[in-house]
């Protein structure tokens, strides 16, 4: 399982979105790869689910089914219910 979290400019919010979703994982006992990308070089072929903000969630040619969307990227309490959705739900 590969995860990717995706901002504007695949910098610093990203990142810090890449460092949430590894420790709200290891809360959860999910194993999978966690990378961090801009939303311009993101295809859907580039990992099995993606994490983003609502702001850049539809502008984006992926699939709908692929994406955990959030509204806010600092919150770790909603990113954690949200792959834990995701989760539960495959």
């Amino acid at each position: 399982m590969k995860i990717m979290a995706v901002c504007g400019a695949g910098l610093g919010s990203s990142f810090m979105m890449e460092m949430n979703i590894k420790k709200v994982l290891k809360n959860l006992n999910i194993s999978a790869n966690v990378e961090h990308s801009d939303l311009g070089s993101v295809t859907p072929d580039a990992a099995d689910v993606f994490v983003m903000g609502r702001d850049i969630a539809y502008s984006t040619n992926l699939p709908e089914s692929k994406l955990i969307v959030v509204n806010s990227i600092i919150d770790i309490k909603e990113l954690e219910a949200k792959i834990s959705d995701y989760f539960q739900k495959k």
